[in-house]
């Protein structure tokens, strides 16, 4: 918001409020018939106030259930929703890794589950900040996968959220980052009910289990069809490629938001070095690209909303101009790289190529932000100019603490057998606090 604007009493839309709660406002509004739900940190602000709100009379006609674990709010959610209600829950982490058996389940029943990830790291070692390997540990699993840049987009890519899964029959992942987000207060647009309404219909259940009419759900297919089974189920969840852009269209016109959708460009216009993110680290990192451009770096940003299904056209056409383009993970596949830097790699060699043919954008990972380390405006900034100038390794850690590791003892020859190098990372911290 302009000064001028500041000094005539002007101000941006909405009102003052942690994102968990925002969340848990835009949820009630889509009128969820029943909500599992079991704590973890940091989604758990999410669910408490839904059951606030259903305790209030406020959410109503809603069944909120607290269960025993993770894999019970999972397997409620699915045996509600096949039994033809709107269904919704929230995760976090080793909470998410405990549902993995029952979330597949629930995306080959082709169950319409809609699912909030606070995005936290996966131990061990135990961690409970933000990264996002666990909503990436599961993107095999057959739901829709949606990440949030900040609170606003947040609370809209819920209702989007609901049509999308109604519509396919897929369940979907709103996934923002944990604390970052979810425990942020600032100015957020809540939907109001009659928004939601207007851009979400009633729920209406394309099939329902019903002791009138019997009927089985999740039987038993052998190699003869299987195959098959998952074909459809790869061309169900591919329709939202088409069907994401209509509705974030739709639903920006209706509450005077831009559009979300699956991915977006920022200063492409003659970038020859791209930035390829998700979540809060955009703002960040669009900040450092301001600058950059205007010290005269040919740079630009791409914000990745959908993850899976992969945009792989929509992010060849956004690339065209582009020489290479670095992809910040905020997950890492030991033993590999990155998560999105393959799919992207094998997008960028589907035809129709990027300039003429596979190979004319190169293609960088650099692993960040793992655990909750800050992405700084410093580090980003040299990773910029390096970047600019072609001075990016293949793959590479940025702000990777190499005295640390030194100390520790790692790449040492006797170091090859030993166990557990975090305990002797943690006892070097310990003693350089101990000698400030």
């Amino acid at each position: 918001m302009s000064i001028e604007a500041q000094l005539q009493g002007a101000r941006p839309p909405g009102r003052a409020v942690e994102g968990s709660r925002a969340v848990a406002e835009t949820v009630a509004r889509c009128r969820p018939q029943v909500v599992p739900a079991y704590p973890i940190s940091p989604q758990t602000h999410i669910v408490e106030a839904l059951s606030a709100l259903v305790r209030s009379g406020e959410l109503a006609p809603c069944e909120f259930v607290n269960v025993e674990s993770e894999f019970g709010a999972m397997s409620l959610c699915i045996g509600a929703s096949a039994a033809g209600s709107r269904t919704y829950t929230a995760t976090s982490s080793q909470g998410l890794l405990f549902m993995a058996e029952a979330l597949y389940n629930a995306s080959g029943l082709g169950l319409p589950i809609v699912m909030t990830v606070a995005n936290r790291a996966i131990g061990a070692p135990i961690n409970i900040w933000n990264d996002q390997s666990d909503s990436l540990s599961q993107r095999d699993s057959g739901w829709i996968q949606l990440y949030a840049r900040d609170n606003q987009a947040a609370c809209d890519l819920h209702p989007i959220a609901f049509r999308l899964a109604e519509e396919l029959s897929v369940p979907v992942m709103v996934c923002m980052d944990g604390f970052v987000l979810t425990h942020a207060l600032e100015r957020i647009a809540v939907p109001g009910q009659d928004a939601v309404d207007r851009f979400l219909p009633a729920y209406a259940p394309r099939q329902v289990l019903d002791p009138a009419a019997p009927l089985s759900l999740g039987s038993m297919v052998g190699p003869e069809a299987f195959t098959e089974v998952k074909f459809i189920a790869h061309g169900r969840i591919s329709r939202a490629l088409g069907r994401l852009p209509q509705l974030g269209a739709e639903y920006g016109k209706l509450v005077g938001r831009p559009a979300e959708d699956l991915a977006r460009g920022y200063r492409l216009d003659g970038a020859r070095t791209v930035f390829l993110a998700m979540g809060s680290v955009l703002g960040t990192l669009e900040d450092v690209v301001d600058e950059a451009r205007e010290s005269g770096l040919a740079v630009g940003v791409i914000e990745l909303t959908c993850f899976r299904p992969f945009p792989g056209e929509r992010l060849r056409k956004l690339l065209g101009e582009a020489e290479r383009v670095v992809v910040l993970e905020r997950a890492f596949s030991p033993g590999g790289s990155g998560i999105i830097s393959p799919e992207l790699t094998a997008a960028l060699a589907e035809p129709p190529a990027v300039r003429g043919g596979a190979g004319s954008v190169r293609c960088h990972t650099v692993i960040t932000g793992l655990g909750g380390r800050p992405v700084t405006k410093k580090a980003l900034r040299l990773l910029v100019r390096d970047a600019a100038a072609g001075r990016v390794a293949g793959s590479s850690f940025l702000g990777l603490d190499r005295e640390m590791l030194g100390r520790a003892g790692y790449g040492r020859a006797a170091d090859a057998d030993t166990g557990q190098t975090w305990e002797r990372l943690l006892a070097d911290l310990r003693d350089r606090e101990t000698w400030r």
